[in-house]
Formats: C-alpha cells, sequence, structure tokens
C-alpha cells in the first residue's frame, strides 16, 4: 500500500521540484556550457527496480575525454578528468537535479538505494542479497546519509537492505531530511573514493603492525 503512496509522492513532489528549480537549472545550463566543451547532460546506463536498466541523467562534471562506464572510484587519479564546474556541483550535488525528471517519469524514486552502474556487478550481486535490487532506485537514500562514498560496498549494502526492510513514510522523512544535514556539511564525499573508510582502516592496521 504505501508503495503506491510513495509513487503519488514522487509524482507530486518531482513536478514540484521541477518548476520551482527551472531557474537554477538555466543558471547551471549557461555555467557548464562557459566551462568545458560537452554536453551539459551525461547519461549513464544504470539499475533500475528489479534489474532492469534505464539512462540516469546527471549535469556533466567530467571531461569529454572520461573513459566510459567507468565508476568514479575506478579512475586513476579521477581529478585530472573533473572540471571546474564539476567539483562545485560534485560538492553541492546538484550535478544530481536532472534526475528529478528520472523520478518523474517514474525511473526512480526521491528515496531509495542509489542505482548501481549496469556493470558494477558486485554491487548488484551484494544487493541481491538484501533484496535492494526489488525496489525503484533513489535520489537519495539511507546509505547516503550514513557515510555515502565512503563505505564499502559490503556495508552500503548492508544499509540499503536496511532500508528495504523498514520502508515506509517515516524512513523516507528520516532520509530525506538526513540528507539535506548531509549536503550542507558534504558529509562522506571522497572523490575516487568508494569504500574509502575500509581503505583507511586497513592502512591503519598495517601501519600499527609495521610499528
Amino acid at each position: 500500500m504505501y508503495m503506491k503512496i510513495k509513487r503519488l509522492i514522487d509524482i507530486i513532489l518531482s513536478l514540484i521540484g521541477l518548476l520551482v528549480l527551472s531557474p537554477i537549472y538555466l543558471i547551471l545550463i549557461v555555467a557548464i556550457k562557459l566551462d568545458s566543451r560537452g554536453p551539459v547532460l551525461f547519461k549513464q546506463k544504470r539499475v533500475g527496480i528489479n534489474k532492469t536498466h534505464f539512462n540516469i541523467l546527471k549535469f556533466r562534471t567530467m571531461r569529454i575525454d572520461t573513459p566510459k562506464d567507468t565508476p568514479t572510484h575506478l579512475l586513476e587519479n579521477p581529478e585530472q578528468y573533473i572540471t571546474n564546474m564539476g567539483k562545485f556541483l560534485r560538492k553541492t550535488s546538484l550535478d544530481e537535479l536532472p534526475q528529478i525528471w528520472n523520478i518523474f517519469v517514474g525511473q526512480m524514486s526521491i528515496i531509495g538505494p542509489r542505482p548501481a552502474l549496469w556493470n558494477q556487478y558486485d554491487l548488484i550481486a551484494e544487493r541481491d542479497k538484501y533484496g535492494a535490487n526489488d525496489v525503484p532506485p533513489g535520489l537519495t537514500g539511507w546509505a547516503q546519509i550514513n557515510g555515502r562514498d565512503e563505505l564499502p560496498i559490503e556495508v552500503k549494502s548492508k544499509l540499503d537492505g536496511e532500508y528495504v526492510e523498514r520502508i515506509s513514510l517515516w524512513m523516507d522523512i528520516k532520509c530525506f531530511f538526513g540528507t539535506i544535514v548531509s549536503v550542507v556539511k558534504s558529509d562522506g564525499v571522497v572523490e575516487g573514493g568508494t569504500g574509502t573508510t575500509a581503505k583507511k582502516e586497513i592502512a591503519s592496521s598495517k601501519e600499527s603492525i609495521s610499528k
């Protein structure tokens, strides 16, 4: 029952968002075009509900010569590919705004597990353990307010599973306002760093052993 209500909320809020944020869209479009060559929007094949595929929309933050279908954290020195405007968009999460259209047409929800790349087989398989591929992916979610880029895949998938188990209006409200706090504080944003927390722990262990 709640999933039908959730979809109605998505339609109403995404429509309002598209209308209210249109001036910001215009400003960002102009800024992106002035900053670097290439299209304003970036399309990428992602995994949707029940592991179907769709094209997620983002404002382009990287140069047009960036290797395709490669997660940022797997690029060697990802900073070299990110544009000046892109750094601002990523830090403020404004690059995600075009996904409001994905939400409006039903490919995504406002709250849910972040959609994996089509070739992130390890993440997709891990989410299968928790049923996290069986709900609409979200603009933000439980994992995003509990570590974001810093989380290793196993922990991120487990948090996505917790969301699926506890999915409700109250859970979505917690994720929504938690996201606002995280964006303001830029919590967990690490360029090229999915699993950074785990890497730091491993590095610390090695350092302790060497001592």
